[in-house]
């Protein structure tokens, strides 16, 4: 392997040979800071989850009107994904990761500056739309770890980065708690946290590298784009990763709004679900390493389903205790979700080589081009579930005066989930199915028409 001024010349990490000399040992260590900077991002685009717990009466903005400002948020983070996602082949995964951990200071440092009273509506608008970029270093550093991992690692080392970055939702609003219940102003946190961004960005400069053999592949973007299945996981995505981040925005709100509880007790309970999904996220990816991707999403889906009917009984009945251990269970299923959906993409594709004909590192290239490509579209398509469960629970509370609509909307979307999952990667009519568990070996079957 040669490394001139932090840009690797030579990555094979499909050479077992390779693999084991040095070649873990250097994507280990890029995965590390890649969680650490990713952990950050999503700590900044969830700020307003913990922001608007703050914002009493005095501020004068009504529940639909806090709905509205985290849903800002959730739009822009799944808007620049597409961007960040490209970004690291054109400037280099350390490069880019230092440019995208630096501009997490600029919401933080203007959420600090206007966080008070008396601020216009419109001004705190703005200052949502900026922790958007947190958003995006998600799809830059899955991308980025892609490159490093070989098939077979891909599973694990997705789902730790993304189970990594995943916590900084609960822990910013650990954080959140404490300075609450410190009685502690908003300042508190964000004073705490732009220390923390600079600590990420230049941690990236130091440790992380550039491979020089990732670029962006023109044909592979307009392949994907036109490949049903990237749109098919971009849908599957939303109902995993989608449900993640929106219902981590909107918890707390919901406990407040519906069931009457002070910012104190909303933050006591918001930070479990979402820590919970976090750390299960990566078992995901090592289940769906051992058991095919396909056939965990599909039974999560099961789960999911199951998790929000209860979620429904007890909003209606207005059982706090009830509706809070459905919810967190429903947060559970969400993160191993994320983790078998992401493990699906490079198998699928890895799959698709093999029917083309191609073997070996042909194969394992045309899988690699086409995964890495999908996935800022993936990312960037799920996220947006999250502004549509936002939405969601914004025109419920204003039509019902309670989320119980949203949800059961939510039960009908997991129920299309399953299907869709069954029909295109599970069902075996005559020609038969490829699902991700088959990448290793030349299928004998082929994908259901789609």
């Amino acid at each position: 392997m040669r490394r001139s001024v932090m840009w690797i010349q030579r990555w094979d990490p499909e050479d077992d040979e390779f693999w084991e000399a040095e070649g873990e040992r250097v994507a280990r260590r890029n995965l590390l800071f890649s969680v650490l900077s990713e952990h950050i991002g999503f700590s900044i685009w969830t700020l307003w989850s913990v922001m608007v717990l703050f914002m009493g009466p005095e501020y004068g903005i009504d529940p639909a009107g806090k709905f509205f400002l985290v849903s800002m948020a959730t739009l822009v983070g799944a808007v620049v994904r597409v961007p960040y996602t490209f970004a690291v082949a054109r400037f280099g995964g350390r490069n880019w990761t230092i440019f995208a951990a630096s501009m997490l200071l600029l919401p933080t440092i203007a959420a600090f500056v206007v966080m008070e009273p008396g601020t216009s509506y419109t001004t705190f608008m703005v200052c949502a739309l900026l922790t958007g970029v947190g958003g995006g270093n998600f799809a830059s550093s899955m991308t980025n770890i892609n490159s490093f991992f070989p098939l077979r690692k891909k599973g694990w080392a997705l789902g730790l980065n993304a189970g990594g970055g995943n916590i900084g939702v609960p822990v910013v609003q650990l954080a959140g708690l404490a300075v609450i219940g410190a009685s502690g102003g908003p300042r508190v946190l964000l004073g705490i946290y732009i220390p923390l961004i600079l600590v990420s960005a230049v941690c990236a400069a130091l440790f992380m590298d550039n491979l020089a053999t990732v670029k962006n592949d023109t044909g592979a973007a307009k392949e994907a784009v036109r490949d049903p299945h990237t749109w098919i996981m971009a849908f599957l995505y939303v109902g995993t990763f989608g449900s993640f981040i929106g219902y981590s925005f909107a918890f707390g709100l919901v406990l407040q709004t519906q069931f009457g509880r002070t910012p104190l007790q909303a933050a006591s309970i918001t930070f479990i679900g979402p820590l919970l999904g976090s750390l299960i996220r990566p078992v995901g990816g090592r289940l769906a390493d051992r058991l095919g991707g396909a056939r965990i999403t599909l039974w999560n889906f099961v789960g999911m389903g199951a998790a929000t009917a209860v979620v429904v009984i007890a909003s209606m009945r207005e059982s706090l205790a009830l509706f809070v251990a459905a919810f967190i269970a429903l947060f559970v299923l969400t993160g191993l979700g994320n983790g078998s959906t992401y493990k699906m993409i490079p198998g699928i594709f890895q799959a698709k080589a093999l029917q083309k004909g191609l073997d070996g590192e042909a194969a394992a290239a045309y899988g690699r081009r086409l995964s890495g490509a999908s996935m800022g579209l993936i990312g960037a398509v799920g996220a947006l579930g999250g502004l549509g469960i936002n939405l969601a629970f914004r025109q419920s509370f204003q039509t019902v005066g309670s989320g119980t609509g949203a949800f059961i909307a939510f039960l009908a979307f997991y129920a299309a989930c399953f299907v869709v999952t069954w029909a295109v990667y599970l069902r075996r009519p005559a020609a038969g199915p490829v699902s991700d568990e088959h990448a290793e070996e030349k299928p004998q079957l082929t994908y259901a028409e789609v």
